[in-house]
């Protein structure tokens, strides 16, 4: 590969069409469109600061870098790629990419951020502030993730998410086919509108989780007191441990849990309305 060290570029299209080229300790200054439509490409120790500076580039690997605030949507149209050991304060980075994985990287402003990427693996990743992270993404795989991002997994299929801690609301909206292992899921209205979601080990806390979907399965999990009107119009096969504040109107399959605070059923329930609700504390059906 050609190398290219310890160099600044700035103004239009700098490097466009470059391939088989390794970048270290360059920078991206200013202007737009600093590497675009390029080919096997490598970047460490490199700082981007101009706008859209890596477009339609394919088969790239970046490590130690460093995308500014000005960076702003950075990376688009770019597939099989890797990332790692990075820090991006920039929003709307990653979109209708194939084959991105990202591992140990910080991303502070998440805004718009992982738009329609098919084949998305993350390792030990931060996500912060902005809105609707990984719209309309499929093929997910998550091992460690922290984020505080507002409506993150909308419009998702096939996510397979483990060891994380999610704080926000409307996560997992209108999804289909999801597993969340051992995780912890802060946020009101949790995963409505979905269908196939599966819950293993994990920790439910905000009003109104799991509700109008079809076929929620939880296998082991807790929840906060302030879980109440849980898994309204949803389909549901449902294992919990502990106690649970109150379940309303669920429309079919068994709901397990030591304790039941209350059971909701009312004229607006939906048919065939035969969910078996089990508190095992009191070893009673308790509806």
């Amino acid at each position: 590969m050609k190398l290219i060290k310890d160099k600044s570029f700035g103004g239009e299209r700098p490097l466009f069409g470059i391939q088989d080229v390794r970048m270290e300790n360059i920078t991206i200054t200013d202007g737009e469109s600093g590497i675009k439509c390029c080919k096997n490409l490598e970047a460490d120790n490199c700082k981007f600061y101009g706008k859209y500076p890596w477009w339609h580039v394919d088969e790239s690997v970046i490590t130690n870098c460093y995308f500014a605030p000005g960076s702003r949507s950075a990376i688009w149209y770019s597939d099989n790629m890797k990332m790692k050991d990075s820090l991006i304060d920039g929003p709307k980075f990653f979109r209708e990419m194939k084959n991105l994985e990202l591992e140990n990287v910080k991303i502070t402003d998440a805004d718009e951020t992982f738009w329609r990427i098919d084949g998305l693996k993350l390792k030990n990743v931060e996500l912060h502030d902005g809105t609707y992270p990984f719209m309309f993404s499929k093929n997910i795989y998550v091992d460690g993730l922290v984020s505080d991002a507002k409506y993150v997994f909308q419009y998702c299929k096939n996510v397979e998410v483990h060891h994380a801690k999610i704080t926000t609301k409307d996560s997992f909206w209108e999804c289909e086919n999801i597993t969340i292992y051992d995780s912890d899921l802060n946020g009101e209205y949790l995963a409505w509108h979905s269908k196939n979601v599966r819950l293993v080990n994990c920790h439910i806390s905000g009003e109104q989780p799991l509700c109008y979907s079809e076929n929620i399965v939880l296998e082991n999990c807790t929840f906060d007191k302030e879980c109440d009107r849980a898994f309204e119009d949803s389909t549901v096969k449902a294992d919990i441990t502990g106690s649970i504040t109150n379940i309303k109107n669920p429309i079919s399959g068994y709901i397990t849990a030591d304790e039941i605070g209350s059971v909701t059923i009312d004229n607006f329930v939906k048919q065939p309305n035969n969910c078996v609700i089990t508190e095992r504390k009191k070893n009673k059906e308790t509806a």
